[in-house]
């Protein structure tokens, strides 16, 4: 899912290229992504974009009289843009298995387009500012806010990092790739609690948050350039831990551990980030029970054991 370093650059980039410009026409291919039935989609053509803005994960258009369409990417929406051809000047057609939404402005063609068949990306049609603060979270903006305010939203309930980093209604734009990012940074388990960080390791937390955020935002900056966004995944090269299972950790060597639960993953460095222990997977702990291994060194004499135990069975096939 597209987090807030890849909005923001969305953001920044629609912002460049669009602002100013006329919306002639709203082209929906799929009903599905349409969330709203008021107002309608023909009040919004001809016009003119005012800027646009991030809304946590959201991207979000300003059109005139107050006029916003709320844009929600989910995990395989993205957007697309297509500039007016000449001559002669067509429309570009959406992809027939991924197309969505068509915003044909004056200018060219932005795409809403999302791989799959799940269909989870949505837009929202909404009037004044009433109706667009139904769409905010209240997730807390940490790169605006300063520690006291990013400690007294970590610790208003009692959640794990991971989930605390991750929900929207306590830090905007923040998901499961940029969360990962963020606590190995901070050298932090992602299971440990949110109510039980010394100042020490909140502040760590705290300032990794900003740091991780900002660098990524620099980073796709200067990737897009004066262009538009084109690569946006979750999965990066330069990222530390996340999707990178197996792999050795950039600071320490140690193999990327990986926790699956419910339809996300946690991924991090056991030697980093939890003192060498690995933390329990919910599924492969219960199933292997005494044989699940505690540390990177059990976990390491388990690999070892099997190396040896498969060059036996060869030599033994062989003869």
């Amino acid at each position: 899912m597209p987090e807030l370093p890849d909005v923001a650059v969305y953001v920044e980039a629609l912002n460049r290229i669009l602002r100013g410009h006329v919306l002639e026409r709203i082209r929906v291919e799929s009903v599905f992504v349409l969330r709203s039935v008021s107002p309608s989609l023909l009040t919004f053509e001809g016009k003119r974009l005012l800027g646009a803005r991030r809304l946590g994960k959201r991207v979000v258009l300003e059109l005139e009289e107050e006029l916003y369409l709320v844009i929600h990417l989910m995990i395989a929406g993205r957007l697309r843009w297509r500039p007016t051809g000449s001559p002669p000047k067509r429309r570009p057609l959406l992809p027939k298995r991924f197309g969505l939404v068509a915003f044909d402005f004056d200018a060219g063609t932005l795409l809403l387009t999302e791989a799959g068949s799940k269909k989870r990306a949505s837009l929202h049609a909404v009037q004044g500012a009433s109706g667009l603060a139904e769409h905010d979270r209240g997730g807390l903006e940490v790169l605006e806010a300063g520690l006291p305010q990013f400690r007294e939203r970590l610790e208003a309930e009692r959640h794990t990092l991971k989930r605390a980093l991750t929900d929207p209604s306590v830090f905007s734009g923040i998901g499961n790739a940029y969360s990962d990012e963020i606590l190995h940074r901070a050298r932090l388990s992602p299971f440990r609690m949110s109510t039980q960080l010394d100042p020490d390791e909140l502040e760590r937390l705290y300032h990794a948050t900003r740091t991780v955020l900002g660098e990524w935002v620099q980073r796709l900056r200067e990737e897009v350039g004066d262009g538009f966004p084109k690569e946006v995944t979750a999965f990066r090269e330069g990222m530390a831990v996340h999707g990178r299972y197996g792999l050795p950790c950039p600071a320490c060597g140690s193999p990327i551990q990986r926790i699956v639960y419910a339809s996300n993953e946690a991924n991090y460095c056991a030697a980093c980030q939890n003192a060498g222990r690995l933390l329990a997977d919910r599924a492969l702990s219960r199933l292997l029970k005494k044989d699940w291994p505690r540390t990177l060194d059990e976990l390491e004499q388990r690999r070892s054991e099997r190396i040896r135990s498969a060059a036996r069975d060869h030599d033994s096939s062989r003869s």
